[in-house]
C-alpha cells in the first residue's frame, strides 16, 4: 500500500501546496517566507490525506 500512497501523495501534495500558496497570496502575504510555508503545510498536510485516500482506494480495489 505504500507506493500507492506515494502516487496519489505526488498527486495530493502538489495540489494541497498549490491551493495553500493561492490562499496565502489572496490574503497578502507575498513574501518568500509566507509562500514557502505555506507550501510546506500543504506537504505535510498531504501527507495524511493521500494515507486516508490509499487506504480507502484498496478496500475498493480488494476487498476483502
Amino acid at each position: 500500500m505504500l507506493k500507492l500512497v506515494a502516487v496519489i501523495y505526488i498527486m495530493v501534495g502538489a495540489m494541497l501546496a498549490g491551493s495553500f500558496i493561492v490562499a496565502a497570496l489572496s490574503v497578502d502575504r507575498m513574501d518568500a517566507a509566507s509562500i514557502s510555508l505555506a507550501a510546506l503545510a500543504g506537504a505535510l498536510v498531504a501527507i495524511p490525506v493521500s494515507w486516508f485516500v490509499a487506504g480507502k482506494l484498496n478496500k475498493a480495489i480488494r476487498p476483502a
